[in-house]
């Protein structure tokens, strides 16, 4: 797969994602909501399992960042924004290859 079709994946999946959670929070306020959210079985599993696949893409991300400081502030930013952030971090990565780089380079430092 090309570059620019995955940094067109992923931009369009941090757009998307932007647009689900604005839309959804125009109509819903997640923290006013959260005590009935909660007795929702599928909702504690869907927040239990989104918590558990960051877990390695946090680990990830702390082995490409070298600093310290910017690895602490992407981790906040993919629990707080989850996919939005997520995307977005790899449209940086992508965008950081150079012309005729590996897409392999994303993965490692």
């Amino acid at each position: 797969m090309k570059k620019s079709w995955l940094m067109a994946l992923f931009a369009a999946m941090t757009l998307h994602m932007i647009y689900v959670v604005t839309a959804t929070s125009l109509q819903s306020n997640l923290f006013a909501d959260w005590n009935a959210l909660a007795k929702i079985p599928w909702m504690v599993a869907t927040v239990k399992d989104f918590y558990q696949t960051q877990t390695p893409v946090i680990l990830w991300m702390f082995y490409k960042e070298e600093s310290w400081l910017f690895g602490i502030l992407w981790a906040i930013a993919f629990i707080a924004l989850g996919s939005i952030a997520t995307s977005f971090y790899i449209v940086l990565q992508l965008w950081k290859l150079e012309p005729g780089e590996p897409l392999e380079k994303v993965l490692v430092r």
